[in-house]
């Protein structure tokens, strides 16, 4: 099989391409008009980084057996065209990943937040106790040489569920495709407003989803919008709600969104014959999905955690559950406003309460990246203001940002870092090493 990626420095695509690289019936290239690190070094490493690039639609050939088109790419991509006019089958990466497992037992994690660590604890505790599963998880797991496996052998495959678009020719939600025997859903608050414009409409797609399982649905039992989409299926498949862990098994991840995750994974595990209490034997040793309330620095004194969180119900969640875990120290939070959706003005009171548990809350975006989105111009004042914290900090220069960050007092401090993005190039990790060091 010889297999072309268009776009295929994304996170999700490049881990495919390498998988199917890995193969030894496969041959696998792939184009794109910007590649950045982790997925660049990984290419190179894998020896598929394309040579130049842009698109280059004579790499395009009637020999390609599938073309496989990243979200990244548009829809008049010189290369894209190419394929379609060769009749080269096109398929999106959901769509591939169900073409390949559509003999198997699904288990798909959808909602919000939590699925990649409702995922990869479900992965986790498969993996230890010898059971083969194909996969898609959004982060980097214990154990785990990549974020995408598929086999000829596994009886089970486990994905987590993305809400956001199949590619530029499907403008359908990611997990519409995947069709799970037994589905999990953590909880719904409005995300990706450049997609769903209202909260309707962002309902609407989950409520999709459900019409897709063919057996059984868990869902969070807190969740009203999920007792709704429960009721509407009742009868039809089977629903079983959960709530937070609440038993005595000591674990490595804490918070209470983390114990709400767990719930989730044990009933989908207990689904496929994994009775509960070996999977809360199991499970006490997961440490957590990469970016995922990672610890990154520690003395007796100062402790310091990345996370992944951008949207307001994680925003919100990763906080508290560090003030839970520190309640006696000082907790210094700094977000990164990343995304379309907390750069759009509109969004923006979503935010409001969300930092509250900080004793320090700091906010950072970078107007570049307003403009480059396309979006209109927000202020300091404008996030102040829709955060709601009289002494929230607002930063737009990510240099003095790091500088003030190392500047401060940590004695008796717990420090927070959270972003889907870079806070426009701080490495973190060396941040609090270097806070760590000074510290001792």
């Amino acid at each position: 099989m010889h297999v072309h990626f268009i776009a295929i420095g994304g996170a999700a695509m490049h881990n495919l391409a390498m998988e199917l690289a890995a193969r030894k019936d496969y041959q696998v290239t792939g184009s794109d008009d910007e590649i950045f690190d982790p997925a660049l070094s990984h290419l190179r490493e894998a020896g598929l980084l394309p040579e130049q690039m842009g698109w280059h639609p004579e790499r395009i050939t009637a020999n390609l057996d599938a073309v496989i088109l990243g979200m990244h790419a548009r829809e008049d991509n010189p290369e894209l065209l190419r394929a379609k006019e060769l009749g080269i089958p096109i398929y999106s990466f959901p769509q591939y990943l169900y073409e390949q497992t559509k003999n198997k037992t699904r288990i798909v994690v959808a909602g919000s937040h939590g699925k990649t660590t409702t995922t990869a604890m479900i992965l986790y505790v498969l993996r230890q106790l010898g059971i083969e599963a194909d996969y898609m998880v959004g982060a980097q797991i214990q154990g785990f040489e990549r974020m995408v496996h598929l086999s000829d052998t596994a009886k089970y495959a486990v994905f987590e569920g993305d809400e956001y678009l199949t590619s530029p020719l499907d403008l359908r939600s990611k997990f519409l495709w995947y069709k799970p025997h037994i589905a999990i859903l953590t909880g719904i608050a409005w995300d990706h407003i450049n997609v769903f414009p209202t909260w309707d409409s962002y309902v609407d797609t989950f409520r999709q989803f459900t019409h897709t399982i063919d057996k059984t649905l868990i869902y969070f039992g807190q969740d009203p919008t999920l007792v709704q989409l429960a009721g509407e299926n009742a009868g039809r498949i089977q629903c079983l709600p959960y709530d937070t862990y609440a038993g005595n098994v000591p674990m490595q991840v804490f918070g209470r969104h983390n114990m709400q995750d767990l719930q989730a994974a044990c009933l989908a595990c207990e689904q496929i014959g994994i009775d509960p209490d070996t999977f809360y034997r199991t499970i006490a040793s997961f440490t957590g999905a990469g970016n995922r309330l990672e610890k990154i620095a520690e003395t007796p004194d100062f402790v310091a955690y990345k996370d992944f969180a951008h949207s307001p119900s994680k925003l919100q969640a990763t906080i508290n559950a560090v003030r839970e875990r520190y309640p006696e120290r000082k907790l210094i939070a700094c977000m990164e406003l990343h995304t379309f959706s907390s750069l759009t003005a509109d969004f923006l009171p979503q935010y409001n309460g969300t930092m509250n548990q900080a004793d320090e809350a700091i906010v950072y975006f970078n107007q570049h990246v307003i403009e480059h989105k396309h979006l209109t111009p927000i202020t300091t004042d404008d996030v102040k203001k829709a955060f709601g914290q009289d002494h929230l900090q607002v930063y737009t220069d990510s240099r003095q940002l790091e500088a003030d960050l190392l500047r401060k007092d940590y004695r008796n401090t717990a420090l927070l870092l959270m972003s889907s993005g870079t806070f426009d190039g701080i490495n973190v990790k060396e941040l609090a090493q270097n806070i760590s060091t000074r510290c001792n």
